[in-house]
C-alpha cells in the first residue's frame, strides 16, 4: 500500500529520507492521507476528508485547527524538544547581549568617523554608556520547565545564575532532567518578585496570552531583562512598553518584531531565529516524519497535542483496527461485543484516553470482512475508524 503525504512547507530532506520507499511525498499529493507543514497556516483551508494525520515540524501547532481535527478523529503531531538546543542558545545569547548592550554598543562604533586616533577618543568617552552587569550570582527566573525550559534552566546554573522555575505541570522526566541547583518557585508572582532575568518558555494558550503583565512586572521595582523565545502574544506587549519607559525593565529581547517594539530603544527583537539552525529543522523534520510513519504503518501515536500516546506491539498474522472515538463509557464494550458477533477473536487490545478523546487499537485474528469498518464507524461516538496491514474477505 502507498501512503500519500502532502507537504506544505519546505521540509528538510534528511528527514523526508525518514519515509519508507512506498510513501509518496510532495507539495501536489493528492489525496494525501497526512500532511506535514512548518508554519503554512491550515486556520481556514479545507483539508481533505483522506487527511488521517496532521504532523508539525516544530513545537508551536496555533496554525493547526487542533479542535476541528479531533473532531475528525485527527491527530496532531509536533515535535516537542526537536528544536530545544537552538532556542537555548538563542535565549542564552540574548540575555548576554541585553547583559552587555552588546548591539547598541556595537551601532555607537559602527557610527563613529575618522581617524583612528579619533574613533579611540571617541570609545574611550563613549562606553561608560553601555556599561552592563555580569551574571554569577544574578537570578534567573524560568517559567515553563518543558525541553526549552530545563535546557535554558540547566545554562544558566552552568554560568553561576541563581535559578528559580515555575512549572505546575512539570514531567517527572523533565524534573530528573533538571539541575538540582534549581529552586521550585511556588507561583508566577514569586518569580517576577525575585527575578533580575525572567524567560518564558510556554505554549500560547488561552491560560497564558498576557501572562507576562505590567502588574507582574511592577512586582519588583529593580530594572530587570525580560526574554520572549515562546510565543508573542504571552507577553502583554503594552504593559512591557510601559514597563521599558518606567524603568521597571532593562531590557526586552524577544523573537517577535512588531512596529510599536521596532520603535523603542529598549528592546531587541530577532526575526524569529529560535528554531533557524540546520541541526535544528533536521531534528524537526525526523521526529515528524517518524511520528507519521508510526502512525500510518501500526496506528502508534507518540508526540501528539491531542491524542494519547498509544503503542502496541503487533501480534503476528493480525490485522489491526485503529479507532478514534468520544471518551465515553461502555464504547470498548460496544467493540468487542459486535467483533465477538461478527464471529472475530481479539489477539490483542489497547485502549487509552486523553480528555475528551480516546484511542484503541485492536488485533484481529485471521480474515475481517470487508464490511466491518462499516459497522465500527455506526456505532455512535466513533469518530475514525481504520485497518492496517490484514487480509480482508468479502462480505457473503
Amino acid at each position: 500500500m502507498i501512503h500519500r503525504i502532502r507537504t506544505l512547507n519546505a521540509i528538510s530532506p534528511s528527514g523526508l529520507n525518514r519515509f519508507p520507499h512506498d510513501f509518496e511525498v510532495g507539495p501536489d499529493v493528492a489525496d494525501p492521507e497526512a500532511l506535514l507543514v512548518r508554519s503554512a497556516n491550515l486556520h481556514g483551508l479545507e483539508i481533505p476528508g483522506s487527511v488521517l494525520a496532521v504532523a508539525r515540524a516544530g513545537a508551536g501547532t496555533n496554525n493547526i485547527p487542533i479542535p476541528a481535527m479531533s473532531e475528525r478523529g485527527v491527530p496532531v503531531f509536533n515535535t516537542p524538544g526537536a528544536n530545544a538546543n537552538a532556542v537555548k542558545e538563542l535565549v542564552i545569547g540574548g540575555l548576554l547581549t541585553a547583559a552587555r548592550s552588546l548591539v547598541a554598543g556595537a551601532a555607537y562604533s559602527r557610527s563613529l568617523a575618522g581617524s583612528d586616533a579619533e574613533i579611540e577618543a571617541a570609545v574611550e568617552k563613549g562606553k561608560k554608556q553601555f556599561v552592563g552587569f555580569e551574571l554569577p550570582g544574578r537570578t534567573m527566573g524560568v517559567i515553563g520547565l518543558g525541553a526549552i525550559g530545563v535546557l535554558v534552566a540547566n545554562a544558566a546554573v552552568a554560568l553561576g545564575m541563581r535559578v528559580i522555575g515555575y512549572d505546575p505541570k512539570v514531567t517527572v522526566e523533565r524534573a530528573w532532567q533538571l539541575s538540582a541547583s534549581v529552586e521550585h518557585a511556588a507561583s508566577l508572582d514569586e518569580v517576577f518578585k525575585r527575578a533580575d532575568v525572567v524567560t518564558t518558555h510556554v505554549p500560547l494558550l488561552d491560560g497564558t496570552r498576557g501572562l507576562v503583565s505590567y502588574e507582574r512586572l511592577a512586582l519588583r521595582k529593580r530594572p530587570r531583562i525580560l526574554l520572549n523565545f515562546a510565543r508573542g502574544p504571552i507577553v502583554d506587549e503594552a504593559g512591557v512598553l510601559r514597563a521599558l519607559d518606567e524603568g521597571l525593565l532593562r531590557a526586552y529581547v524577544c523573537d517577535f518584531p512588531s512596529a510599536a517594539l521596532n520603535a523603542h530603544p529598549k528592546v531587541l527583537a530577532f526575526p524569529h531565529l529560535g528554531a533557524s539552525t540546520n541541526e535544528a529543522e533536521e531534528n524537526c523534520a525526523v521526529m515528524a516524519v517518524e511520528s507519521l510513519s508510526a502512525f500510518l504503518l501500526d496506528g502508534t501515536i507518540v508526540n501528539s497535542v491531542n491524542f494519547p500516546a498509544a503503542s502496541l506491539p503487533r501480534a503476528e498474522g493480525t490485522t489491526r483496527l485503529a479507532i478514534a472515538n468520544s471518551n465515553v463509557p461502555n464504547m470498548v464494550g460496544q467493540m468487542s461485543t459486535l467483533l465477538a458477533d461478527r464471529g472475530h477473536n481479539i489477539a490483542d487490545l489497547l485502549n487509552k484516553s486523553r480528555g475528551e478523546i480516546a484511542y484503541t487499537l485492536i488485533d484481529i485474528e485471521g480474515e475481517v470482512s470487508s464490511d466491518l469498518l462499516d459497522h465500527i464507524r455506526a456505532i455512535e461516538g466513533v469518530l475514525s475508524a481504520r485497518l492496517i496491514n490484514g487480509h480482508t474477505a468479502p462480505t457473503n
